[in-house]
């Protein structure tokens, strides 16, 4: 049945025209998971990182020639469908009526003018956000480089946890399918043959990131150093805090020596309570990645075009909105596993500036608040005002989850949370223009009616 289902799934691949380095990809997988594996790293199989080198104990030298030769490369591949959207994450109004995008191009221009270098901006998009963001990035110009400006994310098919064959879901088609996770970008990059035109240009250097962390910014310093100690891979971590438990860590694999990335869906429940323990596992994954292109080029022709990520096997619904519909699995690999892949590959402490993401309405909150500045070179950094540290925001997932929800109730503008610690509202509220937050805040509202915080008004306590 599993060799059925094999087939069916590889037929159905090459009639879409996913190229064969994908599908071979996936077949890699496929075998994994019809041979009981589950990707699952039990703490037993992990040991802690030694030291790891700091930004703050890089030189300070910028190396120019190194800067020419590299490009940022930005996940664009998501659709924001956790907050109720329907087109490309990335269009979403961030900061001072700018998108995503709009800051990810500002700051790539502003690096090209400071270092006169040329520094493509290539974004990798999925077939659900290539022609909205090729069209926004159309209002920038000057962005244009000696490179396509994105490629697409491969796909594959949902499998039926029952037989896994590739489920049918002739009411929506589209649902049939699944992108292999962010680990698929590699894959991507030579399939599209965007690999191979970087390398031929004379670009040698990558500095990959989610186009939702607008603290990802590219960093010289780092890029310098990263060039001059020849490494193949850099994963930027961050020291975790009691809000980060959850977060993907890398460890020291016992049985190789090797770095690699765990994240929550690698660990095995018996382990969950231990892999949240910020002692042990102390820095988070940040998703922001350094990879020498060659050296990429050649792991990838040693290997087949199969790196051979971690698997991370997904149980969802073929609906991800009805959970009535049938169950499936998405087997899919993360993209900062590849740090397991390349022999020399490093993990960089970097400022927690470097991380700002934006997953749910109520990280976009403290975005679009005080809390966090625009500076003139387009950086988005908490503010220097700050009372206490960019503060912890909870909203009610019943009346702010959604998109067109939370702006209803935002419609005069975010509160001000620059001197608050931490907000945390429960029931329907709406709030005016020019509320103030300050210190720890609590809204409650138990009624059935909504309760309007008027215009103005200071919350404290």
């Amino acid at each position: 049945m599993s060799d059925d289902g094999l087939r069916e799934a590889e037929a159905k691949m090459r009639e879409e025209g996913v190229a064969d380095a994908a599908i071979a990809n996936f077949r890699h997988y496929y075998e994994q998971l019809v041979a009981g594996e589950s990707g699952m790293l039990g703490d037993d199989d992990l040991e802690q990182l030694g030291e790891v080198p700091r930004y703050d104990e890089l030189p300070e030298a910028e190396d120019r020639d190194a800067l020419d030769k590299a490009v940022v490369i930005k996940l664009n591949g998501g659709l924001g469908t956790s907050m109720g959207m329907e087109r490309s994450k990335s269009l979403l109004e961030v900061k001072d009526g700018r998108s995503f995008l709009d800051v990810i191009a500002e700051q790539v221009l502003e690096l090209r003018r400071r270092h006169d270098v040329r520094l493509p901006l290539v974004l990798m998009d999925s077939f659900y956000t290539q022609k909205d963001s090729l069209a926004a990035l159309e209002r920038h110009p000057e962005l244009a480089s000696d490179v396509p400006a994105d490629f697409l994310q491969n796909k594959e098919p949902k499998l039926g946890v029952e037989d896994l064959h590739p489920i049918r879901w002739p009411d929506e088609p589209g649902l049939e399918w699944c992108p292999p996770g962010h680990g698929d970008v590699y894959t991507a990059l030579q399939t599209s043959g965007t690999l191979d035109a970087l390398l031929e240009a004379g670009y040698a250097y990558a500095f990959l990131s989610n186009s939702d962390n607008l603290g990802a910014v590219l960093d010289p310093r780092i890029l310098s150093w990263f060039a001059a100690e020849g490494l193949p891979f850099v994963m930027e971590v961050c020291a975790k805090t009691p809000a980060d438990r959850k977060g993907g860590h890398p460890a020291v694999l016992r049985e190789t020596g090797h770095l690699v990335l765990r994240e929550t869906a690698q660990t095995p429940e018996s382990d969950l309570e231990r892999f949240a323990d910020i002692d042990r596992w102390r820095f988070f994954n940040t998703n922001n990645l350094w990879v020498d292109l060659r050296a990429l080029r050649d792991v990838l022709a040693e290997r087949d075009g199969v790196l051979g990520l971690p698997m991370i096997v997904n149980r969802k619904t073929v609906d991800p909105g009805d959970k009535s519909t049938p169950e499936v699995f998405q087997i899919e690999t993360a993209m900062g596993a590849a740090v397991g892949v390349f022999d020399d590959a490093r993990t960089l402490e970097v400022p927690r500036r470097r991380f700002a993401p934006v997953k749910t309405t109520s990280d976009l909150l403290v975005l679009r608040s005080d809390a966090y500045v625009l500076t003139e070179d387009s950086h988005v950094e908490p503010s220097p005002e700050l009372a206490d540290g960019l503060p912890l925001v909870e909203l009610d997932d019943d009346h702010f989850k959604l998109l067109r929800d939370f702006d209803a109730r935002f419609a005069d503008g975010p509160p001000s949370l620059v001197a608050a610690s931490s907000l945390k509202v429960e029931g329907d509220v709406a709030f005016g223009r020019a509320v103030v937050v300050r210190g720890e805040v609590e809204v409650r509202n138990d009624g059935d009616e909504q309760l309007r915080i008027d215009d103005e008004t200071v919350l404290e306590g």
